[in-house]
């Protein structure tokens, strides 16, 4: 009797594990690559994003929502929850001959959701470091990998050359893959597609989608440029199909869940990486600057949630949230734990978005400090920062900018291109910007001069986050990686 008793509490137990296995919520995690401010069609766009517009209308809007300027750095502190001067990535982005990586001193996000019992899946871009295999995605927490380990290669047979080391970048799990002629997005939806396909419900999937579109080079098959033969600008045209080829994308991947019956269980994230990067048909007005800057137009991303459990759905939110504020973030929503990771830069954001009872937890953003760009001007004699270093900070409604960073045009798109912009006073040795950024989002204002004790105030706060620096991690290029010596294909070489 005893043990029949023991044996029906072990399978009442079990079985509210499984329950509650079912019930976590699964989770779709998007991300664009140089997907410009103005690129959304619910930000304006003459580009139609439908598909995106909608999930973001039920949802909620993050509209005050940042990103790193580039590639690696956004989509290291997504992983990680820790500010590049963290992690020593301060300088760049990772070049496929690098020996260089996300640190393994800490476990990243698909690691602790895996701890909470999900199944972790990945499909598109890494770029986080590949040199050896305990750096490639499934060595960090995801059970399959379906993508390209560094970046801005060719949409349809997938080469990435560096200069004049040329290979495939394509990857099933750790193996080369060979799909040439079949268009990224596409290839990339139909595989995160057949990951839903073959899932089991019992168990909750994260299921993230890092996509290729839509960075250069601008590629596109010609039927999706067709709805824009109206924008003359050649770039911004092609770019716009390869936006819709991607909203596309994210319609069917969510009708498959739909099919499946997961998705009212699902909550999406979709995040920009960047801003749009001018020069390849991508567009931030009327924000300032673009990809690589420290301006708005580089930092402020494009970003929505969307999910069924939300408690407030159909709506704006102007809390300040930063892409690091994910990893803490997704852990918490799912009761999982932060041990065993490195001190986390990302605040949990679960209880503002979700229901809006709490302000965010965020004061400060720390947008970047990098100690190898050369220096601009002199320094202020009475300056606890650098201020000839490229940097900037954000503390509630202030932003300060230091060193250099980078073009600060006011660029609209081509078709408003007769449209009388404001002149940019060239001053080749200013090294401090301060703007009130609630007040003045795209950066017209800047009152350094006359708001002096604001920029002390600012400048001690860089001078702390210096102290945390880890050194910046920016190796030499590895002639061992040429494709040459590992059969036609980028991969680990150490």
């Amino acid at each position: 009797m005893k043990t029949l008793l023991s044996a029906a509490v072990l399978l009442a137990v079990l079985a509210c594990f499984i329950e509650g296995q079912a019930t976590k919520p699964h989770i779709l995690l998007v991300i664009a690559d140089d997907f410009g401010y103005n690129d959304i069609g619910y930000h304006g766009s003459e580009i139609k994003t439908p598909n995106l517009d909608k999930l973001a209308g039920e949802g909620i809007k993050l509209e005050n929502y940042y990103v790193q300027p580039i590639c690696t750095p956004t989509r290291s502190q997504l992983m990680s929850g820790r500010y590049q001067i963290h992690t020593g990535l301060q300088h760049g982005v990772i070049f496929p001959p690098q020996p260089n990586g996300l640190p393994l001193d800490s476990p990243i996000l698909p690691e602790k959701l895996k701890e909470a019992g999900y199944a972790t899946h990945a499909v598109g871009k890494w770029h986080l470091g590949f040199y050896k295999k305990e750096y490639l995605p499934t060595s960090r927490g995801f059970d399959s990998y379906f993508g390209y380990l560094s970046g801005a290669e060719d949409y349809f047979t997938h080469e990435r050359c560096f200069g004049k080391m040329c290979g495939t970048d394509l990857h099933d799990n750790t193996n080369p893959a060979s799909y040439s002629g079949q268009y990224s997005a596409q290839l990339f939806s139909h595989r995160a597609a057949d990951v839903v396909k073959n899932h089991n419900t019992n168990q909750p999937l994260f299921l993230y989608l890092p996509f290729q579109s839509v960075h250069a080079p601008l590629q596109v098959p010609e039927q999706y440029t067709k709805p824009y033969m109206h924008i003359k600008d050649v770039q911004r045209r092609t770019y716009a199909g390869m936006v819709s080829v991607m909203d596309e994308a994210v319609g069917n991947l969510t009708e498959v869940l739909k099919q499946k019956g997961m998705w009212d269980n699902t909550l999406m994230v979709f995040s920009t990486d960047n801003g749009g990067q001018i020069h390849a048909g991508g567009n931030n007005y009327p924000l300032r600057g673009w990809k690589n800057s420290l301006w708005e137009g580089g930092v402020h991303g494009v970003g929505f949630v969307h999910g069924q459990m939300l408690k407030r759905k159909g709506i704006v939110s102007r809390d300040l949230i930063h892409v690091s504020d994910w990893f803490p973030t997704l852990v918490s929503m799912v009761g999982g734990n932060l041990n065993g990771t490195q001190p986390l830069d990302g605040v949990d954001q679960w209880r503002t978005i979700n229901d809006g009872s709490t302000p965010s937890q965020r004061k400060s953003i720390l947008h970047n400090i990098d100690p190898l760009y050369p220096p601009v001007g002199q320094r202020l004699l009475s300056s606890p920062f650098d201020n000839r270093i490229r940097a900037a900070v954000r503390m509630g409604d202030w932003k300060l900018i230091t060193g250099f960073p980078g073009n600060g045009s006011w660029v609209p798109p081509p078709h408003m291109k007769s449209q009388e912009m404001p002149k940019i006073k060239n001053e080749a040795e200013k090294n401090i910007w301060l703007f009130n950024i609630t007040e003045d989002p795209n950066e017209h204002n800047d009152v350094s001069s006359t708001m002096q004790h604001v920029v002390m105030n600012m400048l001690e706060l860089l001078a702390q986050y210096n102290k945390t620096a880890v050194p910046c991690r920016y190796p030499n290029i590895d002639p061992r990686a040429d494709p040459k010596y590992h059969g036609g294909y980028w991969g680990p070489w150490e």
